[in-house]
């Protein structure tokens, strides 16, 4: 590998990419795209490996993403100049696509008549039919519910437009005009990135073009592992609950974490089977970057410079069982799938902060909400699907650092203006603000939760809200850190009909209905007692503390004029100290189930489920679970086993189920 070559290749790359994403960008047409920014494009080798990501625009989860099993099965022997394949279907692809709504592209790109890479690109589909106005509710507990799924075939042949697949996708649409002018935004940018390769062959030649896409990975993997070889090897632990959207449905989630030299194993071994809700991922049988974004989000952040591209997944090596939650099987709904691959995110994070000596962060919001609303356009009066806008919350206070207030950093979609959606839909946004006093104690404290309030002004109007989690489990602290506050909902607050409702599924709202929806706020981070004395009084003076509320968190003592007393304060935090504080600090409902369940158990309990018949096991593992904690002590092998036994007798009516 030429040093200087490599360097010059991947910054050409980089150009080429993040020009596709621009235009992809500026020439979209749902709000959901050219707004929020769920979308993408990339480059490919002919083999199908990503050697080129761009990093200033679209979602940044899919650096790696698996093209491989898509290619070989349309074959490349069959691809031609002029050819776009086109799919929506997490199964077909093995986990290219990770839910319906992403509807994804694949673009050959030739060379004197040699397939020398692909274009891939997916934007996230506003409608693609199915039940709910938007395709996605996380009640939804079939694929089929979701719109229409298309496994991978050619949209253009030899240049040709094929029409049937074109209608398919509009004839199962609420929006198909704009559907169809989101594929060809990305089409645009596919265009794009084909020029430019072939512009950078003319320059430098054929093979090295090719050469430089070989370099830049494996100099990719060599920054990797050299990050990696700073933590020290040891094998980790860390588990989470996923809250479902039935009361009491809940999935377990743990990993293993093996560091070894320059190399990381990332083992979902025990991690519940996937749930009959929406919340499933598929991520196939390679290491799927959306599984281990925490490790990317930690390479990158340690190593600025490390290119993004598929080098970074080689020395690690995820695995999730197939048929859990983390690598869902057909027919699995998964239009919420964010929501358990940021669950994956908080247990690798929980594995990082004991391996590394100074921890990492405490546990963020968990979620980001993305509300869409189905009424008339009150400018056309037809029907539209439309996002309002994305809510997250607080984010984890960090080791050095607080966190971010009503902004959980593992995603990267940006909000929607006020402004386009009273323009365009019924609603009005009558509030968007932080929430006082919700920034949670520490050292470092935990980033505030954000509330927003919605008034339907129109006759009637259909709200969904997917990804709502924490609303159960609250983030975590680490170090002496308090945990995070849980989310809530509220429809009509304040009038004689409120309604407290948690999660949203399907939500309708009449004239002059308004719902409130406040995230979850993060985790604190190191004991509250050393927290500087400026920064709490920055914080009361910008309204975002209570006296209160100092006094209680941080020992804060104010004289009678209501200013900090420092030594009265320094004598009263003095006198508070001793009291040994948890490396994790855990809600009450987390440490209710963690009193019943040794993790070993409970990891055997998921792994067996996975040996029945696949229609009975999230029921299994949730009655079996829920049993043992509703009689709130330690559960003994011996009684777990019997628990175990009548559970799945009662659920195959009295016989045995075959796997």
């Amino acid at each position: 590998m030429d040093a200087v070559r490599t360097a010059i290749m991947n910054n050409r790359f980089n150009a080429i990419v993040e020009e596709a994403s621009a235009a992809v960008y500026r020439t979209a047409h749902t709000t959901f795209v050219k707004l929020v920014q769920d979308y993408q494009c990339a480059l490919a080798t002919a083999d199908g490996d990503m050697f080129a990501y761009p990093m200033m625009s679209g979602v940044n989860v899919f650096i790696g993403a698996p093209l491989r099993p898509t290619l070989d099965a349309i074959g490349r022997e069959n691809l031609k100049p002029g050819d776009i394949i086109i799919t929506n279907d997490p199964f077909g692809t093995d986990g290219l696509v990770t839910h319906l709504m992403d509807i994804t592209l694949l673009y050959p790109i030739f060379r004197e008549d040699k397939l020398i890479a692909v274009g891939w690109s997916f934007v996230h589909a506003s409608d693609i039919g199915g039940a709910v106005p938007g395709s996605i509710s996380p009640a939804l507990t079939e694929v089929f519910q979701e719109g229409i799924r298309i496994r991978p075939v050619k949209l253009y042949e030899r240049g040709v437009l094929n029409d049937d697949i074109k209608s398919i996708y509009e004839d199962n649409s609420r929006i198909p005009a704009e559907l169809w002018g989101d594929i060809q935004a990305m089409i645009s940018g596919l265009k794009s990135m084909d020029r430019r390769i072939n512009e950078l062959c003319d320059r430098y030649g054929r093979a090295a073009v090719e050469e430089g896409m070989l370099d830049v990975i494996d100099y990719a993997e060599t920054k990797t592992r050299a990050v990696i070889e700073a933590i020290p090897d040891g094998t980790y632990d860390f588990s989470d609950y996923l809250e479902g959207i039935e009361q009491g449905q809940l999935a377990y989630f743990t990993v293993r974490l093996t560091i070894r030299g320059g190399e990381i194993d990332v083992d979902f071994t025990g991690t519940d089977p996937q749930l009959s809700a929406a919340y499933n991922l598929t991520t196939g049988a390679t290491t799927h970057p959306y599984l281990i974004q925490c490790l990317v989000a930690f390479i990158l952040t340690m190593d600025p410079l490390t290119p993004r591209n598929s080098g970074i997944l080689r020395p690690i090596h995820g695995h999730a069982p197939r048929g859990t939650v983390l690598n869902g099987v057909f027919p699995c709904s998964g239009g919420s799938r964010a929501a358990s691959a940021t669950r994956a995110y908080d247990v690798i994070l929980g594995c990082l902060n004991q391996a590394l000596p100074q921890g990492l962060a405490a546990a963020g919001a968990g979620m980001m909400g993305v509300i869409v609303v189905a009424a008339p356009d009150p400018r056309s009066g037809r029907d539209r699907v439309s996002v309002i806008n994305t809510i997250g919350g607080g984010s984890g206070a960090r080791r050095d650092r607080d966190g971010v207030d009503g902004t959980e950093v593992r995603y990267s979609q940006r909000s929607v203006p006020v402004e386009m959606t009273e323009v365009e839909t019924v609603i009005v946004m009558r509030t968007i603000r932080v929430v006082p006093d919700s920034r949670r104690a520490g050292k470092f404290v935990g980033g505030a939760a954000i509330e927003m309030e919605l008034e339907n002004t129109g006759n009637r109007a259909i709200v969904t809200v997917r990804n709502m989690n924490r609303f159960v489990f609250a983030p975590w602290g680490f170090k002496g850190g308090e945990h995070g506050r849980v989310g809530q909902t509220v429809v009509n607050p304040g009038r004689p009909g409120e309604q407290s409702i948690g999660k949203i599924s399907v939500l309708e709202l009449g004239q002059g209905d308004v719902v409130r929806i406040t995230s979850p706020a993060g985790g604190g981070f190191g004991d509250p007692l050393e927290r500087s004395i400026s920064a709490v009084e920055r914080d009361i003076e910008n309204g975002m503390l209570s006296r209160a509320r100092a006094t209680e968190a941080y020992a804060i003592i104010f004289d009678d004029n209501g200013f900090i007393n420092e030594a009265a304060t320094e004598a009263e935090r003095e006198e508070r100290k001793g009291v040994t504080l948890p490396d994790f600090a855990f809600c009450a409902e987390r440490q209710r189930h963690d009193m019943a369940w040794d993790v070993e158990d409970r990891r055997k309990l998921a792994t067996f489920a996975l040996t029945c018949e696949q229609r009975i096991r999230s029921q299994l593992v949730l009655n079996v679970h829920g049993r043992v904690v509703g009689e709130g002590r330690r559960i003994e092998p011996d009684r777990l086993q019997r628990i175990i036994d009548e559970e799945v007798s009662r659920l195959s009516g009295g016989h045995a189920l075959p796997s």
